[in-house]
C-alpha cells in the first residue's frame, strides 16, 4: 500500500523525524509491504453497491497490519484507571498511577469506577492505530485514546493509519476515509485535540 495524505497535528510527523526517525521508517515500511490486492476479497451484498463486486476486506487488512507491525516488535498496550464525574477528581486522577488512584478514592470515600483503554501498538513512547473498518472508532482513537495514553505519560505521539477516500469508496459502508478524519480534527481548532497526531491515508 502506498501512503497518499498526511496531516501533522501539533508537530507529530516533525516529532517522529526528529525523534524517532528509526520508528517511522519502519512504519512507512509496514504500510508499502501490505499488499492490498491479496484483501479484495469481500463480495458485496448491500444496497447502493454493485451486487457481487469484490471489495476490500477490513478485517483482513486490520489482521495483516497487525502480523507485520507484531513482526516487528511493536506491541498492544493498556492503560488501566478509575473514572470520577467530579471534575475535581478526575483531574487529580489524572496525574496519578493507578495504584494511587485507587488508594486516593478510598481516602475521599468515592467508589473504584474500573475503566481502561486499549492501544494496538506501541513502541517506544510511539502509538499506532490502524482503522480500516470503524469509522467511529477513529474520533474515539483521536479525540480520547491518543489523548488518554499522551496525558497518563505512556506515550509522546499517536499515529493513525485511516484509507483515503479512493479506497473506501470501494469498502462495504462504515469505514473512516483520511480527507473526512482531517477535516474533523480541523474543525476542533488547531489545538485541539491537545497531543501531537500523525494522520496518514492509504491506498493500494
Amino acid at each position: 500500500m502506498k501512503v497518499l495524505g498526511k496531516y501533522s497535528h501539533l508537530n507529530g510527523e516533525e516529532y517522529l523525524i526528529v525523534h524517532h526517525k528509526k520508528l517511522y521508517k519502519e512504519i512507512l515500511n509496514v504500510i508499502a509491504t501490505v499488499d492490498a490486492l491479496q484483501f479484495r476479497t469481500k463480495i458485496s451484498k448491500e444496497k447502493g453497491r454493485k451486487e457481487g463486486k469484490a471489495m476490500w476486506n477490513p478485517k483482513a487488512l486490520n489482521k495483516e497490519y497487525a502480523r507485520l507491525f507484531n513482526a516487528v516488535g511493536w506491541r498492544e498496550s493498556k492503560r488501566q484507571f478509575y473514572v470520577s464525574p467530579d471534575r475535581k477528581t478526575a483531574e487529580t486522577l489524572e496525574r496519578m498511577d493507578f495504584k494511587a488512584q485507587g488508594k486516593y478514592l478510598d481516602s475521599i470515600g468515592q467508589p473504584r469506577l474500573y475503566s481502561y483503554n486499549q492501544t494496538d501498538f506501541v513502541k517506544d513512547k510511539v502509538a499506532v492505530e490502524v482503522q480500516m473498518g470503524k469509522y467511529f472508532s477513529v474520533t474515539y482513537d483521536l479525540f480520547v485514546k491518543h489523548l488518554s495514553f499522551y496525558s497518563g505519560g505512556m506515550t509522546n505521539i499517536g499515529v493513525e493509519i485511516v484509507p483515503m477516500k479512493c479506497m473506501q469508496k470501494d469498502m462495504s459502508s462504515g469505514p473512516p476515509w483520511f480527507e473526512k478524519e482531517v477535516h474533523n480534527v480541523l474543525r476542533h481548532g488547531r489545538g485541539n485535540p491537545p497531543v501531537p497526531l500523525l494522520i496518514l491515508g492509504v491506498a493500494p
